[in-house]
């Protein structure tokens, strides 16, 4: 794999030691880049990428990228022109628009106005919201939790109800089918019996050559901030003793939260820095990171981990609670990108926006699958952290 790129790229003379964190997942920052700062050119290797992934032409991945990029601009303004009438957002790839859910035609009138396409919907955000909340509760007030057979539960805007996911062969397990039940007394839900295995964690046993080792787990770096990086909860635990991919020590867990969440800080020393890079593994150049702003629903997203290396697909839904074997967690975003062991706490990025640490999934490169990120704006407040941006 040829780093040269980074050093490059950050004007540095950058020691091996600090290799690993340059191929961590970019860092995130709480303020989005200025609108009015030109737009960096595109690398040959993410359009390369995103024509592999989502079955797009050049010019197509070039369009796709200037409209998303619109899109998450105008996310903000046109909930505000919605107010209580807001139901959601998400791009809408085959317009190349913001789409903006609202329960009444005044609020309709109001998205109109901001340049967003606008679908009337019966239930606004906070009524799904609610819904969703009470399956949560429903779950954490079980002994068990939720069965092994529902992977998941959130928010889906765009049919404007929650959908429970579970997985197909389980779907007349007894415990499956009075937890669905219930969850459809929450109020609008949907049960979707699509997946084919539940999720699980990324993480995996130690690897020579590998960007980081807590015991013998082996990790992805997430996105660096400023005295450390950021990764996947489940990973490791305050305290734990973290090395680097040539085995050397580079710091310890500051703090860690999984179930519940699944992110974690991990400060470094004795040597190691950090940068504001995303590392591309020789598919794309290494990706500078220059922000956070969060992208909407229906977006093109890449991921970054040390097992499958580069990888993109689309958000498909947002504040999702998945249910993993060691218990329920929260505010996940869900995406069609596909990951394996080895590549928790790695990157999500859109463009060169940073999104998230990669957290689980199901399914895997070869066949393909889906994986969920903790958004990486909740890691950065929960620890008062700031990303290192470019």
């Amino acid at each position: 794999m040829n780093r040269t790129s980074v050093k490059r790229a950050l004007g540095l003379r950058i020691g091996m030691t600090a290799l690993l964190v340059l191929g961590a997942w970019g860092g995130t920052s709480l303020t989005p880049a200025v609108a009015a700062a030109p737009e960096p050119p595109l690398s040959a290797g993410l359009l390369t990428a995103m024509q592999r992934d989502l079955g797009l032409t050049e010019p197509q991945a070039r369009e796709r990228l200037a409209r998303e990029r619109a899109a998450t601009a105008l996310q903000g303004a046109a909930e505000r022109a919605a107010g209580a009438a807001y139901g959601g957002s998400w791009f809408d790839s085959s317009t190349g628009r913001l789409t903006v859910a609202v329960t009444s035609r005044s609020g309709a009138s109001a998205v109109g106005e901001t340049g967003a396409a606008v679908r009337l919907v019966q239930h606004n955000a906070k009524e799904l919201d609610a819904a969703k909340a009470r399956i949560d509760r429903q779950a954490a007030q079980s002994a068990q939790g939720a069965p092994h057979g529902v992977t998941g539960w959130h928010v889906d805007p765009r049919a404007n109800q929650v959908v429970v996911d579970i997985v197909e062969s389980r779907r007349n397990d007894t415990d499956v089918r009075a937890f669905v039940d219930r969850a459809r007394r929450a109020g609008p839900v949907r049960v979707e019996a699509a997946m084919s295995q539940a999720p699980a964690t990324f993480a995996a046993g130690t690897v020579g050559g590998d960007p980081y080792y807590t015991g013998n787990v082996r990790c992805s770096i997430g996105f660096s901030v400023h005295g450390g990086f950021v990764t996947a909860g489940h990973c490791g635990r305050p305290g734990d003793f973290v090395r680097g991919w040539d085995g050397s020590g580079m710091g310890t867990f500051q703090g860690s939260s999984f179930p519940g969440d699944d992110y974690a800080y991990v400060g470094i020393g004795q040597g190691w820095w950090t940068v504001p890079v995303v590392l591309g593994w020789g598919t794309v150049p290494d990706q500078l990171v220059r922000g956070s702003a969060e992208a909407p629903v229906g977006a093109s997203i890449c991921r970054s981990g040390s097992t499958t290396h580069w990888h993109c697909g689309t958000v498909l839904g947002k504040n999702e609670t998945v249910n993993y074997s060691q218990g329920a967690v929260h505010q996940m975003t869900k995406t069609s990108v596909c990951a394996e062991p080895g590549d928790s706490g790695g990157s999500f990025i859109s463009g060169d926006q940073a999104q998230g640490v990669t957290s689980g999934g199901w399914g895997n490169c070869g066949s393909g699958g889906e994986t969920w990120f903790q958004p990486v704006n909740e890691i950065l407040w929960r620890y008062g952290l700031t990303l290192h941006t470019a």
